[in-house]
């Protein structure tokens, strides 16, 4: 057994023995459901209690520095190996000023170089690019590439006599791959992809994402700094005041927060119970009747009724493993029902989030637009199955959205969802008009429920200092 999955003495979340709610593992063991290896853990170090500056997220001189020290510095997800399945196939990934072109060069090898012409500068693929290609030609004057990096020709060739083809090769970045998503990295002298994962590929030994395909692909602008964003992911906190129509589904006040290293966090929440802080006290069908209601994949089935002495929570759970064997013959037996249900959602620093959940695992990802403090770039990715005859569909097209426009607008969106990142998405406009009005310089956070954000920044402040 590894170290990452050494068993520790349960005894509650630390940082949390004053909250007068049991804690997911708690509740699991007294619902005598089985919690496996990965969700078997619990990791947590009481922090310092010191403000969180708001400079952080407004000033121009900062953002610089993450740029310089962080950005070009770690490994970011690109795009998934869907989107480039043949050779010469590739997509412009972008991030701050910053371009890089993601190529498919051989069957099984993938290339990532710089968008830049080596002549006079100028993007040899637009912005946010897709396409096939035979070799990378600048629009301006025609110099162009092959798909392996090297130079193809130099009009009037005759003139670049002082250039040598061999040492003109489109300069790369580092690329890798994992669970079928497709990593870049600019830092050549950085660590290789697995050991910047860590904890990752072993915990996700039963969660494969790799056979998946993307269903659905919103890409959202938002009103503030990057940081922002993925903050109002890593906690659920908020989930009392921003999601109210959450409590009759979800056990908030339980959620467990887990800081595995510097690279990765998570937080798991259960599904199938209400919360302590709803009023109304609703029966297992009247918990089951709204979990239904907000999960468009069962809202074509037949109404569901829970047994004599059943819980909403085992009874939607034996229904997703009967409809993932009928619909997609996918064999759900090594599953225990919290990786069925619940909401677990690992953070890869810095600013990617995976949910494994089995109905329609989710990845956020948040990045810097352009240079601009006050501004970021939201990418919400829902995954689907591959289907039973096994080929694999075509990534779905980005669906782009201003900052005023509503998830709502989207047609193919559930809608009870589409309001939950309206709420969200609200929020951050106005926490970053918020950053620069307020008299106090900087945001207090909370011991625990906020651990992970406080553990983000100075994972951020160990990058400022290499």
């Amino acid at each position: 057994m590894s170290e990452a999955f050494q068993k520790k003495p349960f005894s509650g979340p630390v940082g949390s023995s004053s909250s007068p709610f049991p804690s997911a593992q708690e509740i699991l063991r007294n619902n005598n459901e089985t919690v496996p290896p990965p969700l078997d853990l619990e990791t947590f170090e009481p922090a310092d209690i010191e403000d969180i500056d708001f400079s952080r997220y407004t000033s121009p001189e900062f953002a610089q520095s993450e740029m310089d020290k962080i950005w070009c510095k770690v490994w970011q997800w690109a795009c998934r190996e869907e989107h480039i399945p043949e050779v010469g196939d590739y997509m412009v990934y972008d991030i701050g000023p910053y371009s890089v072109i993601v190529v498919r060069t051989e069957e099984d090898k993938i290339k990532g170089y710089y968008n830049a012409c080596l002549h006079r500068g100028t993007r040899l693929c637009g912005f946010a690019s897709e396409g096939s290609a035979e070799a990378f030609v600048c629009p301006y004057h025609g110099w162009s590439w092959h798909i392996d990096g090297r130079l193809k020709d130099i009009p009037s060739d005759w003139d670049f006599a002082h250039v040598q083809k061999e040492t003109y090769a489109l300069p790369e970045v580092q690329v890798d791959s994992w669970n079928g998503f497709v990593f870049i990295n600019m830092d050549l002298e950085g660590p290789p992809l697995l050991d910047y994962l860590q904890v990752l590929p072993e915990h996700f030994v039963n969660w494969n994402l790799k056979d998946r395909y993307i269903a659905t692909h919103i890409q959202k602008e938002i009103p503030c700094n990057w940081k922002a964003a993925c903050e109002a992911f890593m906690e659920n906190y908020h989930t009392r005041v921003t999601h109210p129509q959450l409590l009759s589904t979800s056990s908030e006040p339980s959620t467990q927060y887990d800081l595995f290293s510097d690279h990765v966090t998570r937080f798991y929440v259960l599904f199938g119970m209400q919360s302590p802080h709803l009023e109304e006290q609703l029966s297992e069908q009247g918990i089951l009747d709204q979990m239904l209601v907000s999960d468009s994949s069962v809202l074509d089935q037949d109404v569901l009724k829970v047994p004599e002495d059943g819980t909403a929570r085992r009874t939607l759970t034996k229904f997703m493993r009967d409809l993932f064997k009928n619909t997609y013959d996918m064999e759900t037996s090594h599953l225990s029902d919290s990786e069925i249900l619940d909401s677990i959602q690992y953070n890869l620093f810095p600013n990617m989030f995976l949910f494994t959940g089995l109905s329609l695992p989710m990845i956020y990802r948040f990045r810097p637009l352009g240079t601009d403090p006050h501004s970021s770039l939201f990418d919400l990715v829902f995954l689907a199955p591959v289907p039973r005859s096994g080929e694999r569909p075509a990534p779905a097209d980005i669906i782009h959205l201003g900052k005023e426009e509503s998830f709502t607008t989207i047609k193919s969106m559930d809608q009870n969802m589409a309001r939950i990142y309206d709420q969200d998405t609200g929020n951050l406009e106005n926490q970053q008009l918020g950053f620069k009005t307020s008299k106090k310089p900087g945001m207090t956070l909370g011991n625990y429920q906020e651990s992970r954000i406080r553990h983000f920044h100075k994972v951020i402040d160990k990058y400022f200092t290499k």
